[in-house]
């Protein structure tokens, strides 16, 4: 006898997993405007759409469901809030075992000064983009929290000079 697929139905043949409906032109324009601007409400949404309200929240229902939309959050001006440099670090491990690999971003996830970290191919292991208020919590962070954790071999900091583009809008 062999297991039975969850997917098997006793009345018919088994199943297929449905797949999300591809995105649509109108969810894409959709899109583009709520990424400049997601406090824009549901009906001057709609309008600029020509969508009733109902229509339009059905839409970014199924969009946050399928996992397009994951989030709606305030982008703040940094140097507004005291953090002053941006820094991108890039990390190599001592050993390139799984469990090292494992743990290094649970351990990266707690620090508040970490905003992205990417484990990337190449020299380095991994990429953090971090901020902090200034030089002084730059080489607090390097060592009284980076090189503490197990199995980090060598960083290399950058600090930013100028950003150039900085933009969370992804092109549809």
């Amino acid at each position: 006898m062999t297991p039975t697929d969850p997917t098997d139905d006793a009345e018919g043949p088994p199943r297929r997993a449905s797949r999300p409906r591809p995105l649509d032109e109108l969810d894409r324009r959709i899109l583009t405007v709520l990424q400049e601007d997601a406090t824009l409400s549901s009906a001057e949404l709609a309008r600029r759409f020509d969508l009733s309200a109902p229509g339009l929240q059905k839409r970014l229902r199924r969009l946050r469901q399928i996992g397009v939309i994951q989030r709606e959050v305030a982008v703040l001006n940094r140097e507004s809030i005291d953090l002053d440099l941006l820094c991108f670090v890039h990390v190599m491990l001592a050993h390139h075992r799984p469990n090292s690999i494992r743990r290094f971003p649970s351990r990266i996830e707690k620090m508040a000064e970490v905003l992205e970290c990417h484990f990337l191919t190449g020299e380095y292991d991994y990429l953090m983009k971090v901020v902090v208020r200034n030089h002084d919590h730059l080489e607090r962070f390097l060592f009284d929290k980076l090189m503490k954790v197990d199995g980090v071999d060598r960083i290399r900091t950058s600090i930013v000079v100028k950003e150039v583009k900085t933009a969370t809008a992804l092109p549809l």
